[in-house]
């Protein structure tokens, strides 16, 4: 099997070539997109980046000093922005007391205590900000496990943990599969999602 999630991941590189995912300036910026992609699609997240940029608030210090309406309306592109201001406000603040240094779980553990962060937000912070080997999984993980007779599981860990257990613990070939993976399921009509947090 170790064999077969590697082929695929090798085929769909050839296939799409390297993503470039996660698009950020920052590793805080990436964590902001995170929070903002929950419920969304990455189109409105961008306004919302972009807005954000524009009013110079994408450093943590400028988030937890702006005004919570400044930032609901700046981030109103991507929708639920009333919830997603306050959850800005608290990731922000659990991104300060984060140490790089932490291993994944406990950087893991320690975002999953902020109130609105679930498990795919939290790994995709702890993968992408962090640069820790952890597999995000979302619904196109799901379908493409389905799709390719991978992997069946009841939850997300054990997707997760399937995935890490069959590929090399390598932090760039983790980002990039994941990107893939929602390449592939963009192609897939049946495979369209929004993200769950």
């Amino acid at each position: 099997m170790e064999k077969k999630v590697y082929e695929l991941y090798k085929t769909l590189l050839e296939r799409y070539g390297p993503q470039g995912w996660w698009p950020a300036d920052s590793p805080y910026e990436m964590a902001v997109g995170a929070i903002l992609t929950q419920n969304t699609n990455w189109k409105n997240v961008e306004k919302a980046i972009a807005n954000l940029k524009k009013a110079n608030l994408l450093t943590p210090k400028a988030m937890l000093e702006a005004p919570l309406e400044k930032i609901k309306e700046l981030i109103r592109p991507s929708g639920y922005y009333n919830q997603k201001a306050e959850r800005l406000k608290l990731m922000t603040k659990a991104f300060l007391e984060a140490n790089p240094d932490w291993d994944r779980r406990k950087l893991r553990e320690h975002f999953l205590r902020v109130k609105g962060i679930g498990k795919e937000t939290a790994d995709s912070i702890v993968l992408y900000a962090f640069h820790k080997p952890i597999f995000v999984i979302d619904a196109y993980t799901r379908r493409f496990c389905k799709h390719f007779g991978l992997f069946e599981g009841k939850d997300y860990d054990e997707y997760r943990e399937f995935f890490e257990r069959n590929l090399p613990r390598d932090v760039d070939i983790f980002k990039e599969y994941h990107a893939l993976i929602v390449r592939w399921g963009k192609d897939h009509p049946k495979s369209r999602r929004t993200s769950k947090g």
